[in-house]
Parts: C-alpha cells; sequence; structure tokens
C-alpha cells in the first residue's frame, strides 16, 4: 500500500489525530442532528414519488427564509422529534380548497396535479385555509380519504423539506 495512502487512512495515534476525530465526530453529530435528519419513509401516503422503507434526509434549512410553497413536500413534525410525514402542500393560508369527483380545487380553479398519474374519487367539500397554516396532502390519492392522513397544519410543525 502506498505509504502517503497508509498514513492517510490509518494515521499514527497521537493527539493530533484524537483532536481530529473528535471534530469530525462533533460535526456529523450537529450536521445530522439538527440540518440533514437522516429519515425512513414507511407508509404509502406519498406512492409514487416517495415510496415505502425509502430512505432520505430531512433539510430543515429550506424554510429560513421563505416559506413553503404550493406543491413544496414537507416533513411535518407529527408527534414529539421522532415522527414525522411527509405531505405535498396543496394550498396555502387564505385559500379555499376542495377536492370535486377526484380533482383539486384552489379557490374554485382546478388545479393541475402531474404528480398524480391516476385518476381518484375524492370529494370534500370547500374549506379555508388558517393564517398561518397550510394545506396538506398525500400523493397517493388512492386509498380512502377517511383513511388518509391530510389537512391543515400550523407552518410552524414544518421541520424541513425531503433532501432529494
Amino acid at each position: 500500500m502506498n505509504p502517503h495512502l497508509r498514513a492517510f487512512l490509518l494515521p499514527k495515534f497521537n493527539k493530533g489525530a484524537l483532536i481530529r476525530l473528535i471534530l469530525v465526530a462533533l460535526l456529523a453529530f450537529i450536521l445530522f442532528k439538527f440540518f440533514l435528519i437522516p429519515f425512513r419513509i414507511q407508509g404509502h401516503s406519498m406512492a409514487p414519488t416517495y415510496v415505502d422503507g425509502g430512505f432520505n434526509f430531512c433539510n430543515t434549512l429550506c424554510y429560513t427564509f421563505s416559506p413553503p410553497e404550493r406543491y413544496d413536500i414537507v416533513a411535518i413534525r407529527l408527534a414529539g422529534e421522532s415522527v414525522m410525514l411527509l405531505k405535498r402542500v396543496v394550498a396555502l393560508a387564505g385559500e379555499t380548497v376542495a377536492f370535486k369527483n377526484g380533482a383539486l380545487y384552489i379557490n374554485g380553479r382546478k388545479m393541475e396535479e402531474p404528480y398524480i398519474p391516476y385518476a381518484y374519487d375524492w370529494t370534500l367539500p370547500p374549506r379555508r385555509v388558517k393564517p398561518d397554516h397550510i394545506y396538506v396532502v398525500g400523493d397517493n390519492r388512492r386509498v380512502s380519504m377517511r383513511t388518509h392522513r391530510f389537512g391543515q397544519t400550523h407552518v410552524n410543525r414544518i421541520v424541513g423539506a425531503p433532501l432529494w
């Protein structure tokens, strides 16, 4: 093995190496605890966009300077620090949202949803999104509305967005 490569991969354990190891571990802890939170996707709520069992990172900095926009996918804190839901933003504060015979309507206007590749039959009467809230729904609309978690959520519950 090349001596330079060996020294890089297996450095002599001295005070300098210990300090570098501690710094790298501390930076990795901070990065993955506060800024790029790793998570596993559980469930079919966002299929086909995100599949059950997939792995991703939640970018917690993406909404630091601007709020989420329509069609953004957001991670929402459901319970405590460890349970998050991935959902798509379909309506913003002050807008009226409705589903009619499988079509999304915002302020009475039918919206295009190219990320939904199939027909569905949801029907939901119009409702106004409260101030400081967004209306979120999963992409998998084949499931019954009764079993699907969706609706208004306060913007403070948004943790971030998936990295990819």
